[in-house]
């Protein structure tokens, strides 16, 4: 196992792990990597670490390029485990070691490895730099991105903004570089990342954009996936992260529904045919054979989120109050709801739809619809002019 040289004296040591099918309680079907690097100068500085299983991998990643005992500083961007689970073993290794970290970092540190009280740290935050001897390296506070003790470090006469969780993907590749990642998806990824861990925190990143405006950047490493080192990708992810902190929406409405007997199945086809009749781009998803993470990426730019739900004891399927709780958790803005479904006699689901769409933040101009038992062609014609009448609220916008 070797690093991998980014530039001249820095180095890829991180690990790789194929088989991570879930993260954050979303899906991860092409795995992960938690990704550390090494600056070598006057003074050795290692850059986050790895998730505790795959210490070894990065000891040895480390070892291939100096022994871990000449490791003089551990910067700890940030304290979650898959970037602070090798930390001890490295401090173990190491011996003489400083840990760099924010105050809320310390506070992290110390509550998760009890040990840590004994280490060497240094509490940093925007004012200070760590000279390594002709690299002077800085500090950039994000907190909430993701957690408050998150922090950016950036070499300057590098040009290297090692990012964290900042512009990471899960994509568990070899390959360290977008522009060598080919079919691998990377923006995509990227998406499916921000907009199941990062979406609830876009104005703190939407203000970290700013600031980081004027910082000229020649390498982005994030902390998961790939470095990105080509002019056009860095301009590339940096556009789609403004997009995404701005809540700016394509023309695009998403559909989530839950069905019994597929009456509610056929009154969310009627709205699409409606909405694709006005031009409107849409995404259909029945709950039941879909994954709640890959409906947030396609939440995240869409305009309108359309839920469906046959009524179940006077309420919407369980499925859906699933959804609907995962949904205000990651808190989308400036977007259209819409509540329709089936009922028998009581009905109730619809209701209970619209009262969680209004709590998270969804404006509802136009009202929901609901249908008892089987709908006939009228029902299907009013579900076809509700999406019409939702394409047209999405053009106004």
């Amino acid at each position: 196992m070797k690093a991998v040289e980014i530039k001249k004296g820095i180095y890829w040591v991180g690990a790789i792990d194929y088989n991570l099918r879930s993260f954050h309680g979303y899906t991860t079907p092409r795995g992960t990597t938690y990704n550390a690097y090494l600056v070598i100068d006057e003074k050795t500085t290692l850059i986050d670490t790895v998730k505790a299983p795959f210490k070894d991998e990065l000891l040895k990643r480390v070892s291939s390029v100096v022994n871990p005992k000449e490791i003089d500083y551990l910067i700890a961007n940030h304290v979650e485990m898959d970037h602070s689970g090798s930390a001890s073993a490295v401090v173990e290794q190491a011996g003489d070691i400083e840990v760099i970290c924010t105050a809320k970092g310390e506070d992290f540190l110390h509550a998760h490895y009890p040990g840590s009280t004994e280490w060497n740290i240094q509490t940093v935050g925007s004012e200070d730099t760590l000279n390594i001897g002709k690299r002077n390296l800085s500090f950039i506070p994000a907190p909430m991105l993701h957690w408050p003790d998150t922090m950016f470090t950036y070499s300057a006469s590098d040009r290297v903004l090692f990012s964290n969780d900042g512009f990471g993907q899960h994509i568990a590749t070899p390959r360290r570089f977008c522009d060598e990642a080919g079919d691998w998806n990377v923006f995509g990824e990227a998406q499916k990342y921000y907009a199941n861990i990062l979406m609830p925190y876009s104005r703190m990143a939407a203000k970290k954009l700013d600031e980081l405006k004027g910082v000229p950047v020649d390498v982005v490493c994030p902390s998961h996936g790939v470095i990105f080192r080509e002019k056009g990708d860095i301009n590339r992810i940096v556009s789609l992260y403004k997009s995404w902190a701005a809540g700016e929406s394509k023309e695009k409405a998403v559909i989530v529904y839950d069905t019994m007997y597929n009456s509610t199945e056929k009154m969310a086809r009627a709205i699409d045919d409606g909405l694709r009749s006005m031009g409107v781009d849409t995404r259909i998803f029945n709950l039941r054979v879909s994954d709640l993470s890959d409906i947030m990426s396609e939440v995240l730019d869409a305009a309108a989120v359309i839920v469906g739900s046959s009524t179940l004891n006077n309420g919407p399927m369980p499925s859906i109050g699933g959804f609907l709780t995962y949904l205000k958790g990651l808190r989308p803005r400036g977007k259209i709801g819409f509540a329709f479904g089936s009922y028998g006699w009581g009905g109730g689901a619809v209701k209970a739809i619209n009262q969680e769409l209004e709590a998270t933040g969804f404006e509802l101009p136009v009202e929901g619809f609901q249908t008892r038992f089987v709908p006939g062609r009228d029902a299907l014609s009013q579900s076809f002019k509700r999406g019409v009448q939702l394409a047209n609220q999405i053009k106004r916008r």
